[in-house]
């Protein structure tokens, strides 16, 4: 088998999240609309969805014991419109949320 075959391996974030927190990588906004007019870079929404890249390791309790997130790397999530920190690592956009910004998981 040939390296050339070998699929690239993830880029690993440099922004490692603490507790309760998850980083999520937005998805790009869409360059047309259904009925197939470009939209200019003023009016694309910013959309709501991405792929999570890396999570804490979760919240303590009342009794101080730790839970760990319900999201996982590489689960593709929705979120609140407003959620998340915005960080620029390297040529990524990154969010920084809390678990509690991520609505559900998509299938």
């Amino acid at each position: 088998m040939s390296s050339a075959t070998a699929k690239p391996a993830k880029k690993k974030s440099s922004l490692i999240p603490l507790g309760d927190r998850v980083v999520v990588q937005r998805e790009e906004s869409e360059q047309k609309t259904a009925g197939g007019i470009l939209l200019p870079d003023s009016a694309k929404d910013k959309p709501a969805r991405g792929t999570v890249v890396s999570v804490g390791e979760g919240r303590f309790d009342a009794k101080g014991q730790r839970h760990a997130l319900q999201v996982k790397p590489g689960d593709r999530v929705v979120f609140t419109s407003y959620a998340g920190e915005p960080f620029k690592v390297g040529d990524d956009e990154l969010l920084l949320m809390r678990e509690d910004d991520i609505l559900a998981i998509l299938g």
